[in-house]
């Protein structure tokens, strides 16, 4: 399915549309809704939440960032999950097994988010676990690329066979830098084949499989001196060179790196001029509205790039499925250890 929506996704203050969010929703600069933990009760609360924000405007995209580890948003009523890398260790001794496994673990976490009532998780995280960041670390399945392109390949096909959308982080790789894009902006010095030879291997071998891509708010100056996400050359590589068709989402213009394009208004034209389709501006309400309000009577693409499923599977039909059974209870055990 595919829709014509507005250029920004935005959060909400709690765990029930307020009268002002409701009002706030029907702007039609508004494209999606991520939620954050603090949004979150358990998944009968997430689907009751989701299902209030059709009521208001059945068209925008509903988004979370369920990786699994450190990064999960969702915890209770659905699969506690392990981060990536921890699946990503038995890749060396049993490569297809574990391929096999990711595949397993993709569909599990779409069936779940889907049953949830949403149309996305920002994953799989593809960047390359250079032993350097603290802020991707176990979040990436290997410090191999061809690996991580394998496993997250294989991910990706288990989240379509559930009906979700993939979208793949950060690129053109995140993995380079120590610095924490939250709190600055990162600069990766290697030069471009050293780049394409590690970090851009996964994005390269997935761009035509994803939904959507999250390029990174890190400098890469060999190839240009602004952060990918505000940078028209590495999005239109990622486009014209990589073949991807999908819709590219700005990573959170509240971070600290985001500030290299000025102010919130700013930050959201500055993104979607280099070729973003939908700016996330997250943890900031009027932040929020200086984007939408700089977004307003402006025509842009409208974000209809990405396809994805309506199907809702409900979570107590979920316990029915041996699949489902059998992959739960090895994802909470390595989640457990």
């Amino acid at each position: 399915m595919t829709q014509s929506l507005g250029p920004v996704m935005l959060d909400l203050e709690g765990t029930q549309l307020s009268d002002d969010e409701r009002r706030l929703l029907t702007r039609p600069e508004v494209g999606g809704v991520i939620l954050f933990a603090r949004n979150i009760e358990d998944a009968r609360q997430v689907r009751a939440l989701c299902d209030a924000i059709r009521g208001v405007r059945p068209e925008l995209l509903l988004g979370i960032d369920q990786e699994g580890g450190r990064v999960q948003r969702l915890r209770q009523g659905v699969t506690r999950l392990p981060p990536m890398g921890r699946i990503g260790r038995d890749f060396v001794a049993a490569p297809e097994v574990t391929q096999r496994f990711c595949l397993d673990a993709g569909w599990l976490m779409g069936m779940e988010m889907a049953a949830c009532g949403l149309d996305l998780t920002f994953a799989p995280v593809l960047d390359v676990d250079s032993g350097i960041s603290s802020v991707i670390g176990d979040r990436s399945f290997s410090a191999d690329p061809t690996a991580v392109a394998a496993m997250a390949g294989a991910f990706v096909a288990g989240l379509h066979e559930a009906g979700m959308a993939a979208v793949g982080k950060h690129f053109p790789g995140h993995g380079g830098v120590a610095a924490d894009s939250h709190r600055e902006l990162p600069v990766d010095p290697r030069p471009l084949e050293a780049l394409r030879a590690h970090d851009l291997v996964p994005f390269a071998a997935l761009a035509t499989r994803l939904d959507g891509v999250m390029p990174a708010h890190v400098v890469y100056p060999a190839f240009d001196a602004r952060p990918a996400g505000f940078s028209a050359s590495w999005l239109g590589m990622l486009r014209e060179s990589l073949g991807f068709k999908g819709t590219l989402f700005s990573d959170d213009l509240g971070m600290a790196a985001a500030g290299f394009a000025g102010g919130p208004g700013e930050r959201a034209l500055a993104a979607l001029k280099a070729g973003c389709d939908m700016v996330l501006v997250c943890n900031d309400r009027a932040a929020a509205l200086e984007a939408l309000d700089a977004c307003h009577g402006r025509a842009f693409r409208p974000a209809a790039r990405l396809r994805y499923g309506r199907a809702r599977p409900d979570l107590d039909a979920l316990e029915a499925l041996g699949r489902w059974r059998r992959v739960h209870a090895r994802l909470e055990a390595m989640a457990g250890e």
